[in-house]
């Protein structure tokens, strides 16, 4: 019965005759060995010995496997073969090449089994091999083929992408620059030249190369010898392939040649018409390429050096199809961005300036701007050299004195030309300049020139007339802006800036103000007039005038900003505009403070981080929109506090959200909290807007008194100590401790601190450290508090000579343990 339960009919499966098994090993289609462990072969068929040329003698007892394999299948056999089949007592369908009698290689695929006997020891190899001869050869074939395949298709991507390339580049040079790299990834050209034909100078010159060595970079007449000049006049490809060939065709070629070590030079003409018609064919340059040692082209490599040459043809002829037509369009857009550049600057000596940079480099390599307003003439100039200076001041004069341009030419000892700037029928003075000689002979150039004159002629008469405009603007506006601001008192002081637009020659409506309503109540108010101009000057005043008679002990910030809503129903144009206005009650500490419309005055306390005042909110004056409620807000401040009033202009940029301004001006604020309050207001604005602004910045700040006793509060971290000094050291100015006494105190707090953060701290990073100073008229007094764990004795953990400085530094040192570590330090001022 079979496995499946029908009946077992293999054994009526006979051949018709006998099989001899012995015939069967002996002739099987592959070969047969046996050896011992050690490779020794002890058995083989005939198979094997036919495939080999060996006879049984020769190898039996004679020979081991590893010995009839090829010097790399020996080391094979030793590093994997041996191994896997001690490992696996098995190995299939290993690649070898066995060594015939008459030295052939064969190649084989080898599976071995190993046998053991029933103690587990090794006791023979049982092996097979495989003829491999057609397999390998058809390997072979299927790996040519697709080498072959490969390089066709990159020659092909390659030829995609320079084509994508060429379509690309707009310009004479970039198709050259495309070109040139071609045969490199196409075809691994050793080096590349192109050549281009001027017909008008009826020469070719080289315009770009992978190795200026390689070639001679002289123009060359286009009926020259040179084997470029040949091969642009005939327009075919030629292959050098050999200096004997160069020496034959093209012997210019040979010393080249010999010097970089070149054996092949292909000769590409760079044609342009139809391909099929020869004497329609127009030759634009010529690419040559060369390889190092012998390198044939296929026909499938010339057809795409062919194709190549074509499609670079093509695109040079485009590109200069294209050159005058984008030429004049530079020209436009270069009198037109010139146009605009000169709009956006308003003083005389920056447009002046900006005139000779738009010029140089990019039209000239020299110019000179000279312009006769005032008793000195202005003068800018760029690039160089200067031509020679007595030529050029009597083309000046000349030029001057008619008003009629004069233009280089050829032969021009000179070789500048000089126009006028006029305006309005006046000669304002000269503009110089030195071309390119391609360009200062076409006529175009030379009305393009005279339309540049004319309009940096009439754009400098503008900035001059506006120039004088502004002084007088500006001079109108300083006598407007407050000049009587109280001082003397020492319950507060009062810091104003004010900085003009540095590119708007106008008026601006910003402006600051503070008076004493009373002997004890102090006002203080910044504001923004709608619009520029004379007009908005003139509201300035108005609105100052009217803040300063609607204030009152009685009235209050809210009932002001009310007065001049009704003021601004008479006076149409102070409609809209914006004001900060704030009452200080000098005895108590208290503000008052109410927005219409402007911007939050900003806060710093003695202790903590700056804090915008957001109540207190309503609209502009005169909004007929928005919140037009009118109220205040009223809070108590601390002696120290300061208190800062602004104009837009300090924090608003068309660039960036106005968040981000209020974020980078408290942040300036926090930094400069114990700077001095004199200039205070003009380093903000520099820190924040700098010189070269484009809106008017108007400040006004306000301190009052000083913090009596000092509280801080830091965490673990030694980037606290600087931040506590800085804020310690100005509260010691303030209470005018003595210089010696104050750098005392400043050290003896911070190694003390130190100690706190090393030691008590030294596990914990998130720990605070409690400072507090007071001062009288005898000493200075500083306690420095942890709730840290220290190890050991105060005296015993603090390194170095910090416990040391501190002891030399005050007068009298105490510790207290009983709750963390408290270091209360006690130093006399220095009494005159």
């Amino acid at each position: 019965m079979s496995d499946s339960g029908g009946p077992d009919v293999t054994q009526d499966l006979r051949p018709p005759w006998d099989e001899d098994p012995d015939d069967l090993y002996e002739h099987a289609p592959c070969g047969y060995l046996t050896t011992l462990p050690d490779g020794t072969i002890v058995r083989v068929n005939q198979t094997f010995l036919s495939w080999t040329g060996y006879t049984r003698g020769e190898l039996v007892g004679h020979r081991r496997f590893r010995d009839l394999l090829t010097s790399g299948g020996q080391i094979y056999h030793e590093t994997h073969y041996a191994p896997l089949l001690s490992m696996q007592d098995e190995v299939h369908e290993l690649a070898f090449d066995v060594v015939c009698s008459d030295g052939r290689h064969l190649p084989t695929l080898v599976n071995s089994v190993l046998s053991r006997a029933a103690t587990g020891q090794p006791r023979a190899v049982r092996t097979t091999v495989f003829n491999a001869t057609d397999r390998r050869q058809y390997e072979k074939e299927l790996l040519l083929a697709r080498q072959i395949a490969e390089a066709s298709e990159r020659r092909v991507r390659v030829l995609q992408q320079i084509v994508a390339d060429l379509a690309a580049a707009p310009t004479e040079a970039e198709v050259a620059e495309a070109v040139v790299r071609a045969p490199e990834s196409a075809f691994g050209a050793a080096s590349s030249s192109i050549y281009l034909v001027d017909d008008e100078r009826d020469v070719i010159y080289a315009v770009a190369s992978t190795d200026p060595t390689t070639g001679n970079w002289d123009d060359m007449p286009r009926s020259s010898d040179r084997a470029v000049a040949r091969v642009a006049d005939r327009g075919d490809l030629h292959v050098v392939n050999s200096v004997t060939d160069a020496r034959e065709h093209f012997p210019d070629l040979v010393d080249s040649m010999r010097r970089s070590g070149r054996t092949t030079v292909v000769l590409l003409p760079l044609t342009t018409g139809p391909t099929d018609e020869q004497a329609g064919i127009q030759t634009l340059g010529v690419l040559a390429f060369s390889f190092k040692g012998d390198r044939p082209l296929t026909d499938g490599e010339l057809r795409v050096v062919r194709l190549l040459g074509q499609q670079a043809g093509q695109a040079l002829d485009r590109a200069r199809l294209y050159d005058e037509l984008r030429r004049r369009e530079e020209r436009s857009k270069f009198l037109a961005e010139t146009t605009r550049s000169l709009d956006e600057l308003h003083r005389l000596l920056p447009r002046t300036r900006r005139v000779v940079d738009r010029v140089v480099p990019e039209i000239a390599d020299w110019a000179e701007l000279r312009l006769h307003v005032g008793t000195t003439p202005v003068v800018e100039d760029a690039g160089g050299p200067r031509p020679d200076e007595e030529l050029l001041t009597q083309r000046l004069g000349k030029v001057a004195a008619s008003g009629e341009p004069v233009f280089a030419v050829d032969g021009d000892q000179l070789d500048c030309s000089v126009l006028p700037l006029t305006a309005r029928g006046l000669v304002l003075g000269t503009l110089a300049l030195r071309m390119a000689p391609d360009r200062r002979g076409a006529a175009a150039e030379r009305a393009f020139l005279i339309e540049l004159a004319d309009r940096a002629g009439l754009a400098l008469e503008n900035a001059r007339l506006y120039e004088q405009e502004r002084q007088i603007a500006r001079t109108l506006q300083r006598s407007l802006l407050a000049g009587d601001l109280p001082s003397g008192d020492t319950r507060f002081a009062v810091e104003t800036h004010y900085q003009a637009a540095a590119h708007d020659l106008e008026v601006g409506g910003d402006w600051f103000d503070a008076f004493l309503i009373t002997r004890d109540k102090l006002a203080v108010v910044v504001g923004d007039v709608v619009g520029r101009g004379i007009e908005a000057a003139t509201t300035m005043g108005q609105l100052r005038s009217a803040v300063r008679a609607l204030a009152s002990n009685a009235t209050g910030p809210a009932r002001l900003i009310e007065g001049l809503d009704r003021f601004v129903e008479r006076v149409e144009s102070a409609r809209m505009a914006t004001v900060a206005y704030v009452e200080i009650d000098l005895t108590g500490g208290e503000v008052a403070y109410s927005c219409a419309g402007h911007l939050p005055p900003l806060l710093q306390e003695p202790a903590g981080s700056p804090e915008y005042l957001m109540q207190g909110r309503s609209a502009p004056l005169g909004s007929k929109a928005g919140n037009r409620v009118r109220t205040e807000h009223r809070r108590r401040l601390p002696a120290g506090s300061r208190l800062l009033l602004y104009t837009d202009g300090l924090i608003e940029r068309r660039t960036r959200p106005i968040d981000k301004g209020f974020e980078l001006l408290a942040r300036e604020y926090a930094r400069r909290r114990d700077a001095p309050l004199q200039g205070l207001a003009a380093t903000l604005a520099d820190s924040l807007v700098g010189r070269d602004h484009s809106d008017d910045v108007c400040m006004l700040c306000l301190t009052l008194g000083t913090e009596e006793r000092i509280e801080r509060t830091i965490g673990a971290d030694r980037m606290q100590i600087a931040l506590l000094r800085a804020d310690l050291r100005a509260w010691l100015v303030a209470h005018e401790v003595e210089p010696g006494c104050r750098d005392a105190v400043l050290l003896a707090c911070s190694e003390a601190v130190a100690n706190a953060i090393e030691h008590g701290y030294r596990d914990d990073p998130f720990g605070m450290i409690d400072v507090v100073a007071t001062v009288t008229t005898d000493a200075v007094e500083v306690r420095v508090s942890d709730r840290g764990t220290w190890r050991g004795a105060v005296s015993d953990v603090a390194r170095g000579r910090g416990l040391q400085l501190i002891r030399e530094s005050m007068d009298q040192v105490l510790f207290d343990r009983s709750d963390g570590t408290t270091v209360t330090m006690r130093r006399a001022r220095e009494v005159e």
